[in-house]
């Protein structure tokens, strides 16, 4: 039961971090007050990873930036790993 709500509060995670990417960068090509770039890179840490690689290609967003580029999917295999780990040990 709570690795059922574990899940589904990743993908609810996924699915604020996707939009939030969206959001960045709707305001990115209005001109407006943007969103950190720490705080997107928090959301991925968190375990938005896959909601934060989606939305940069969807979105075509923070493409360009290495720390995002290589980053979020590092951060995305580390996260993995971690799951791997604690699943079957």
């Amino acid at each position: 039961m709570t690795s059922n709500l574990f899940y589904c509060c990743l993908i609810v995670l996924n699915i604020i971090t996707f939009v939030v990417y969206g959001i960045d960068k709707w305001k990115a090509m209005k001109g407006r007050w943007r969103i950190s770039e720490f705080t997107l890179l928090l959301l991925a840490v968190i375990g938005g990873s896959i909601g934060a690689l989606l939305g940069m290609r969807v979105w075509h967003h923070k493409t360009k930036h290495l720390k995002f580029k290589y980053g979020v999917p590092l951060i995305l295999l580390a996260q993995l790993a971690l799951l791997y780990f604690f699943q079957y040990n």
